[in-house]
């Protein structure tokens, strides 16, 4: 199961206490997003108290396998954006 963005704005609205409207709290949230994924993207740690900490995570080149043929096949280092829990958020898990 997963939540949409609209899901997700409904429920950001239903337990703000604000008097924003669903758009302009999408609007929020997408603005919110967008400066996560710039500041990840510069090299920066986002970090959220009581949520986590998302990264830039860099992988090397390496050799892998296709699995329909077995064939050895070369991995081209790419970047990755990696999360890592805060001890409340795992704890409430």
């Amino acid at each position: 199961m997963s939540m949409t963005k609209k899901e997700f704005i409904d429920a950001v609205a239903k337990e703000s206490k604000s008097d924003a409207s669903k758009k302009e709290l999408g609007e929020i949230l997408d603005a919110a997003f967008d400066t996560m994924k710039k500041a990840v993207k510069k090299g920066e740690k986002f970090i959220y108290p009581g949520f986590g900490i998302f990264t830039l995570r860099k992988r090397k080149a390496r050799t892998g396998r296709n699995p329909r043929t077995g064939e050895e096949i070369k991995i081209k280092a790419n970047k990755t954006v990696g999360f890592k829990p805060s001890a409340a958020f795992k704890s409430s898990l």
